[in-house]
């Protein structure tokens, strides 16, 4: 995601590239009732476990925990409902194309409003498997020993 001053992060998947390799990173708006926005607004969302999946020629979040808004007292949402991404079609058959093949999957990686409107950025990837997490860990501990030692001197 861009650093750029009309985007603001809301929530943020971390554990993302640590878990998957990312092929290709999609912006796509996001279907949302106005309780739900609200609760952005306050920063109350988490992508921990959310996935996408294609679902007749369209794409849904699921597991995208919104917090049910404190000042609404009646119409409130629920916190875990699939939500609609707005996409391209091209776009669509793309990552439909690709989520057929093996190992390939759909995740978030950023919640985030940009010129007021939510956007979320999903990912194709591929899972790690457990080596390869070993190796991941392994390639930051010498990053930052290496730091370290340049720091000291």
């Amino acid at each position: 995601m861009p650093d750029h001053p009309h985007i603001k992060l809301i929530a943020q998947n971390r554990k993302a590239r640590f878990d998957y390799f990312i092929d290709t990173e999609y912006e796509a708006g996001i279907s949302l009732k106005g309780t739900e926005v609200k609760s952005l607004r306050l920063g109350k969302a988490n992508l921990k476990d959310a996935y996408a999946r294609i679902r007749n020629g369209e794409v849904f979040v699921h597991q995208l925990h919104i917090s049910e808004c404190p000042f609404t007292h009646y119409g409130n949402h629920q916190a875990n409902r699939p939500r609609k991404l707005l996409l391209h079609k091209y776009e669509i058959k793309r990552l439909l194309g690709k989520t057929q093949e093996k190992g390939f999957t759909l995740i978030p990686l950023n919640l985030y409003f940009k010129k007021g409107k939510v956007k979320i950025t999903i990912a194709l990837a591929k899972g790690k498997q457990k080596y390869d997490k070993r190796e991941a860990i392994r390639k930051r501990d010498e990053k930052r020993e290496m730091a370290r030692e340049r720091k000291g001197s």
